[in-house]
């Protein structure tokens, strides 16, 4: 049986597999079974009517990795509602936006987060900020009224330039990529444990929680991705499949190695960017073959690899082909399909990608060509139809598989009185895959101390957008448009530690 919707998912795993644990949270121990996690979903509907939510609300969670976050996200697709998750790291500038451009009618949040919330509720059009446990009592919810195309996220991610755009998710998003995942590679069923080690906030966990509900796999949640704990995690809970991503395979193998390496359930790994000269090492050091797989907040799961290309193309840096339900092009700059083996810009299209950017037709506009959606990044695609990934052409620093819109950090700083124009910029780095550099040119004669320059960063951004290195300049260069000519710095070495302070070290470089 499928369903396209969430609360279908759900449903179906609670008659299917009503007495299997569905959710398992390492930190507290807590255990749900398929039947406790539809129980408590439909209580929190009514909770969540009792408060006045309706189909076509917006609300706001602001939750870690807790139970109440999957549960009100549930509860919230029940109700025709959208979910849009708040970054636990964001702060002031950035939780501001989400809240406001997102017209969140209501925010609930894990008491910590509630004084800063309030703080920023006056601004937006939050009526009322509340922890779960403030929740009224429930009442009867009123019959579901979800549907395949209506909206259950508005999910906030990084775009080229300007603040975080709003992704609107129908239940088709993550229908379809769950219901692929079961009957495609990697065949997710009844007999696998999966884990995520991600923020709730992030696309990830909850395609993971849809996944389990589509396959009646057990999700075990950890608090966070450690790597010195984290394959005694999955030793400990039986898993046999999970996916990561960004630096976290790297981490992993800066662990020491252990004679109980090898001494696991995991049947296979999908992750995004395997770090190719790693892929073998990899494989070796946990005997168990990993799968590369791409995919966009925007677009879903979009391109796997799959048993039948695995070996010959370990460190390759090659995807994978299309996923099922989807299509990909390399295209040249008119959005014509350019002939295999060249590079061009990576478009895909399909089933269950975003409705398009909340209350933003102009960059929807932009992303999509003739029902193609525009990834941005720039790919090759051989004669079998496998693609791969060579570069990615926006102005976004991958830092610790956090993305940074380099605007964004601009305009912060930008509030600061000492600073009269800057320019963020990517410095490669080996641990983290970038870090952030700030070229700031002060205000008139005033100067400040790199570390001040951080600290009001840290006040508007999460911590991880807040730049390590810190330079300053006289001036910079300028394009017709007058836009900085970031090309030219690249070009002129501005892009790099040397003649910065490194706020890491602690010292002129």
């Amino acid at each position: 049986m499928s369903a396209d919707d969430l609360p279908g998912l759900l449903r179906h795993a609670a008659e299917t597999w009503p007495d299997r644990d569905a959710w398992v949270f390492d930190v507290t121990g807590e255990r749900l079974t398929f039947a406790d996690v539809a129980d408590r979903v439909r209580s929190l509907a009514g909770s969540l009517h009792a408060l006045g939510v309706g189909r076509g609300d917006r609300v706001a969670v602001m939750v870690t990795n807790r139970p109440e976050f999957p549960l009100l996200w549930l509860a919230l697709a029940r109700l025709g509602a959208a979910l849009v998750p708040v970054n636990t790291g964001y702060r002031e500038l950035d939780g501001g936006h989400v809240l406001a451009h997102s017209g969140a009618r209501f925010a609930i949040a894990e008491e910590t987060f509630v004084p800063l919330l309030n703080t920023i509720a006056p601004d937006t059009t939050v009526e009322r900020v509340l922890t779960p446990a403030e929740l009224p009592a429930a009442t009867e919810p009123p019959p579901d009224v979800s549907a395949p195309e209506l909206a259950t996220n508005i999910q906030y991610t990084s775009g080229t330039t300007g603040a975080p755009k709003g992704c609107v998710l129908p239940h088709t998003y993550w229908t379809t990529l769950a219901h692929g995942l079961v009957a495609h590679f990697p065949h997710i069923g009844a007999d696998d444990t999966i884990l995520t080690a991600q923020p709730f906030h992030y696309i990830d966990p909850q395609w993971n929680v849809a996944l389990g509900l589509a396959s009646g796999a057990t999700l075990v949640v950890l608090d966070r991705f450690h790597p010195s704990t984290f394959w005694e995690k999955v030793r400990e809970h039986g898993v046999t499949w999970f996916y990561c991503l960004g630096l976290m395979p790297s981490l992993l193998l800066r662990m020491p190695p252990a004679e109980a390496d090898r001494d696991h359930r995991v049947r296979a790994i999908s992750a995004s960017a395997i770090p190719v000269d790693r892929h073998a090492e990899l494989e070796r050091r946990w005997g168990v073959p990993w799968f590369e797989a791409f995919g966009m907040t925007e677009t879903g799961g979009d391109i796997r690899m799959d048993p039948a290309d695995h070996d010959e193309h370990v460190g390759t840096g090659c995807l994978g082909r299309a996923a099922p339900g989807r299509e990909v092009m390399v295209a040249d700059e008119q959005g014509r399909a350019l002939p295999r083996g060249q590079e061009g810009e990576l478009l895909i299209r399909g089933v269950g990608l975003m409705h398009g950017y909340h209350d933003d037709p102009d960059a929807t506009a932009a992303a999509f060509r003739g029902g193609w959606f525009r990834t941005g990044d720039v790919a090759r695609m051989d004669a079998a139809g496998r693609v791969f990934y060579v570069g990615r052409t926006k102005d976004m620093i991958r830092r610790s598989g956090e993305n940074i819109v380099a605007d964004e950090v601009e305009r912060a700083l930008r509030l600061h009185p000492a600073v009269r124009e800057v320019a963020v910029l990517a410095v490669p780095d080996d641990l983290r895959g970038e870090e952030v550099k700030a070229l700031v040119v002060p205000e008139g004669e005033k100067t400040v101390p790199p570390e001040e320059l951080a600290e009001f960063c840290g006040t508007k951004l999460a911590y991880f957008k807040v730049p390590r290195y810190w330079a300053f300049a006289d001036s910079l260069p300028m394009t017709a448009s007058e836009r900085v000519a970031k090309g030219e710095l690249r070009r002129s070495g501005a892009a790099g530690p040397d003649g910065s302070y490194d706020r890491a070290e602690r010292r002129w470089r």
